[in-house]
């Protein structure tokens, strides 16, 4: 039932947490099953459903119905690195935007989308990631950072999904997206220029955690690649290098930890059962959003 008789008594928390109940099982909801599934009135579940969406922790699909945000996602995962990669993250971009005067990103691979935190020069705090804010993965430099050295899979799955040309520059054929993969995984560094706008050029490094697995990608916009790459490359892979030790180091095991038991390991959904995968604004600027610029 969703009368109002449902919804006297009841604190916000009560109410914002039968919310989330209903995307327990991973379904998307529409304003009305939200409302019925939580037992509040359609006005309720409107107004806390639209806070919640602000805040990231529920998405608004373009068919208007709701599924679960990014950082549930990112707190419900079994991967380690996403607390680390937040914390270490926000600090290695602080360092690097201060020394190169420029914007960093910190980009990881969503659903073959890159969602990305960033800080912005000057005084502005480090972004938080949202799944609303996502950019190509093939049109960018931390995009093909990150495609460089992940799985075969996921740039096939990518390849298969479509390369989208954003500008003439972008790279919409498999095999130019393939060779400059290959050229990144030899030199460490992407470069996306006018991919994906026109009037911007990013370099970026990938970012590896515990096992040499890629976590992530760090990205610096630049002016001018000619002039600007000999001087903010070495930053920026200082910076990476920097961060993945510090991630390595996190997901660490404890030097005298007690010996895992592999039986713990397969109730505990590891010894190669499917794990949830594990993630991972717009504030009108050039360089945010899905429109924004790489």
């Amino acid at each position: 039932m969703a009368g109002n008789s449902t919804d006297a008594g009841r604190s916000v928390t009560s109410k914002v947490v039968a919310i989330l109940l209903t995307f327990a099982d991973g379904n998307i909801h529409s304003l009305t099953e939200i409302a019925r599934l939580a037992g509040l009135p359609v006005s309720t579940a409107h107004r806390l459903a639209t806070e919640l969406a602000a805040w990231g922790v529920l998405e608004r699909t373009e068919e208007s119905l709701y599924r679960i945000g990014l950082p549930l996602r990112m707190i419900g995962s079994r991967s380690p690195y996403a607390p680390s990669l937040q914390e270490h993250g926000r600090r290695t971009m602080e360092d690097l935007a201060a020394a190169t005067r420029t914007d960093v990103r910190l980009g990881v691979l969503d659903d073959l989308e890159v969602a990305y935190i960033e800080k912005l020069a000057g005084p502005r705090p480090v972004s938080t990631f949202s799944a609303a804010q996502t950019l190509p993965a093939h049109a960018t430099a931390m995009g093909k950072a990150l495609l460089a050295f992940s799985p075969q899979q996921t740039v096939d799955a990518l390849i298969e999904r479509g390369l989208r040309r954003y500008t003439t520059y972008t790279l919409s054929s498999p095999d130019r997206l393939r060779r400059a993969l290959s050229v990144t995984r030899l030199t460490r560094t992407a470069i996306s220029r006018w991919e994906l706008d026109p009037s911007c050029t990013a370099i970026a490094v990938p970012v590896f955690g515990s096992g040499g697995v890629v976590v992530a990608a760090l990205e610096l916009r630049i002016g001018d690649l000619r002039s600007e790459l000999r001087i903010m490359q070495p930053a920026l892979m200082v910076a990476a290098r920097s961060l993945s030790r510090e991630l390595a180091a996190s997901q660490s095991p404890p030097r005298h930890a007690p010996p895992v038991d592999p039986r713990l390991d397969a109730l505990n959904g590891r010894g190669g059962l499917t794990c949830h995968r594990s993630l991972a604004s717009q504030n009108g600027h050039p360089f945010h959003g899905r429109q924004a610029t790489t």
